[in-house]
């Protein structure tokens, strides 16, 4: 393949289906595995809408269960945007949300991966803990992670609060710290010195829910 020239690779009948972006991952989905369908693409897009509609002519489930089955997003709910089919989204993206029942209450956050809905992380839950922590927590979580795994994606939030403090460097909440909380409180201090000690080179970017719908990291639990 010629160099600067990115493809993506959809796995329709494999190990584990999905889509990847880098054939040696594709490659060890189909190595040696029975009658494999595979296809290479020029564009995240492209290759996602393929996944979706290209699923095995054997598979008698629904798009939405095989998606399910196979770790993949399900399909957007009735009178919801499918972000997959909007231009303005990066599908390369991360996308991490929080979810916090009660405030303070019971918080645990997550990421995912845009383009096949893949968990990427959750941590949690912690008690006696905020929303907006929670959703800046997951934001350093993601840049951290991608500096262990050596990759570099931009990163959704729908938390203008959590996306200000990652700026700022600087956490603005009126919790106080209890032996409860303490987890919480630990994690936060390790958040703001990695932000201090590293350089994270994407982008944090506002997710449009009111256009796009829910976060794709959300919880579901409105």
């Amino acid at each position: 393949m010629a160099a600067g020239k990115k493809k993506y690779y959809v796995v329709w009948a494999g190990r584990i289906p999905g889509i990847y972006d880098d054939w040696r991952d594709a490659k060890e989905q189909i190595d040696n595995y029975p009658n494999p369908r595979y296809k290479g693409f020029t564009s995240a897009a492209e290759a996602a809408e393929a996944f979706r509609k290209g699923m095995p002519d054997s598979a008698k489930a629904s798009l939405g269960d095989f998606l399910a089955r196979a770790g993949q997003r399900s399909l957007p709910k009735a009178g919801q945007p499918d972000y997959m089919t909007i231009p303005e989204v990066d599908l390369n993206a991360w996308a991490v949300d929080a979810s916090c029942m009660g405030n303070p209450g019971i918080m645990e956050y997550q990421g995912v991966e845009l383009m096949t809905g893949r968990t990427l992380f959750r941590v949690g839950p912690f008690p006696d803990a905020t929303n907006n922590i929670g959703e800046f927590l997951a934001i350093v979580h993601a840049m951290a992670l991608m500096e262990r795994e050596g990759t570099l994606h931009n990163i959704y939030s729908d938390s203008v609060s959590g996306m200000a403090w990652v700026r700022n460097r600087k956490i603005k909440t009126q919790l106080k710290p209890t032996e409860k909380n303490r987890k919480v409180f630990e994690l936060m201090a390790r958040a703001i010195a990695w932000l201090n000690s590293h350089q994270y080179r994407g982008k944090v970017m506002k997710w449009q829910t009111d256009l796009w719908g829910e976060i794709p990291a959300d919880f579901g639990r409105k």
